[in-house]
């Protein structure tokens, strides 16, 4: 720590050795190569630290650029031409519309505007005004149906602690997806600005299913480790973790053919099938409690869980569709088949989870009908990027789903919360 004591401790004998000679004035230092060895190579002045290093950076372009304008010096051409270039690359950095790509763009990541995508700046805008947090639902009603003896049946019961299971892991895996893979390859800034929402929102979602399960009094340790214990659950999970495997390798890259179609496959598998399939069997039976009026907490937790995903599942396939638009030659017929597989391998692991969870009719649904509704979202996946259908023919058996999850009607959800929270009560949600 320096003090005023070793200030002048220092600069005593400065001021002794220096009494017989006058200090260099700054135009004599960078008159000449010359007189600049001199002044540095003295031993007999010891100038302050300060001091030394003006001295050792006189020839730097900056001071330079000083002395010409202390003296009024006309500048050169060649330095006005450094001028004008300089110039010319500050004008090149404002980016335009037409640089802007959602993977390998060269544009600047920093300036959101002006907007390319505004339907994600929009989705992030939608998604803003439909904020909300778990505690804010109340969970009286459930505590106490699920603590009665014969207030819910076993298959209800197993219902219950599988859709909490797989989904309490499931948005976190999604959220470090996003986060660890997907944010870094996506080279716009106002899908950016909607991948930062999502993430929180899947924090929220995680929060929820904790707060269901703490409320509930249920064995975490039992529910949070379902996707290492329970076959349908796990299977379900590996599935989705493979597919981020190359991708969070630090080194993995965009820019090649190969490499962008693997980027192009995660997507696919995150937000056609991770999100866009393997959520609607648990959403419906949870959703199907509620209409009869069992764990309405939890139903209306899934409820607006629901209506986040269905945001999530429209921005990612917009984005998917925004890749191939951009890049046609990634879509061959390798790629395609592969997308078809994928999304048709995601729906059978989403069946195999219903008959595991329905054995038996519950909630005037089985195993057989949520099979159909599946095949029927697996139809609405691939079509909605551009891809034949796998089940032709395939009916939506519930059509309630639609109707319970818009949440447009008029309903003021919680007491805490005014009747605008519907601000963003336009969205649409998929089936």
């Amino acid at each position: 720590m320096l003090s005023w004591e070793d200030y002048y401790k220092d600069e005593a004998p400065v001021k002794k050795e220096e009494t017989n000679k006058p200090e260099p004035r700054l135009s004599e230092v960078t008159e000449t190569k010359t007189v600049q060895e001199q002044t540095v190579q003295t031993e007999t002045v010891t100038a302050p630290e300060s001091e030394t290093l003006v001295t050792e950076d006189m020839n730097s372009e900056a001071m330079q650029n000083l002395e010409n304008y202390t003296t009024m010096k006309e500048p050169t051409e060649a330095e006005l031409e450094k001028v004008r270039e300089r110039m010319a690359n500050a004008l090149e950095g404002r980016v335009q519309v037409g640089q802007k790509a959602m993977i390998n763009s060269k544009a600047d990541l920093n300036q959101l505007v002006p907007f390319k995508y505004k339907w994600a700046w929009e989705k992030y805008l939608d998604g803003t005004a439909n904020h909300w947090m778990p505690q804010e639902i109340n969970m009286t009603a459930d505590i106490a149906l699920w603590k009665s003896d014969d207030g819910l049946t076993e298959d209800e019961r197993t219902i219950v602690k599988r859709s909490l299971g797989f989904f309490s892991t499931a948005d976190s895996l999604v959220a470090n997806n996003i986060v660890l893979a997907v944010y870094k390859h996506i080279t716009n800034p106002e899908c950016r600005q909607y991948l930062l929402r999502q993430a929180f929102e899947e924090a929220i979602h995680t929060h929820a299913y904790q707060y269901c399960v703490e409320s509930l009094g249920m064995d975490e340790g039992e529910i949070f480790n379902m996707y290492r214990e329970v076959p349908c659950v796990e299977a379900k999970a590996a599935w989705g973790l493979k597919y981020t495997q190359a991708l969070e390798d630090p080194t993995f890259e965009t820019g090649t053919p190969e490499k962008d179609k693997e980027f192009l496959a995660n997507l696919i598998a995150y937000y056609c099938v991770l999100e866009g399939m393997f959520f609607y069997c648990g959403f419906s039976q949870i959703l199907s409690m509620g209409r009869r009026n069992k764990m309405t907490g939890v139903s209306e937790q899934f409820q607006y869980i629901m209506r986040d995903e269905s945001m999530h599942v429209n921005f990612g396939i917009d984005v998917i569709n925004s890749i191939i638009n951009e890049n046609p030659s990634l879509w061959d017929e390798e790629m395609r088949k592969r997308a078809s597989d994928m999304i048709v391998e995601g729906t059978q692991l989403e069946i195999d989870y219903a008959r595991d969870t329905m054995p038996r009719g519950v909630l005037g649904m089985n195993a057989k009908t949520m099979e159909e509704y599946l095949k029927y979202v697996c139809n609405r996946r691939l079509t909605q990027i551009n891809l034949p259908e796998a089940y032709p023919g395939a009916d939506n058996p519930f059509p309630w789903m639609s109707e319970i999850m818009d949440l447009r009607k008029e309903k003021n959800f919680f007491e805490t919360r005014v009747i605008e929270y519907q601000v963003g009560g336009s969205l649409k949600f998929d089936d």
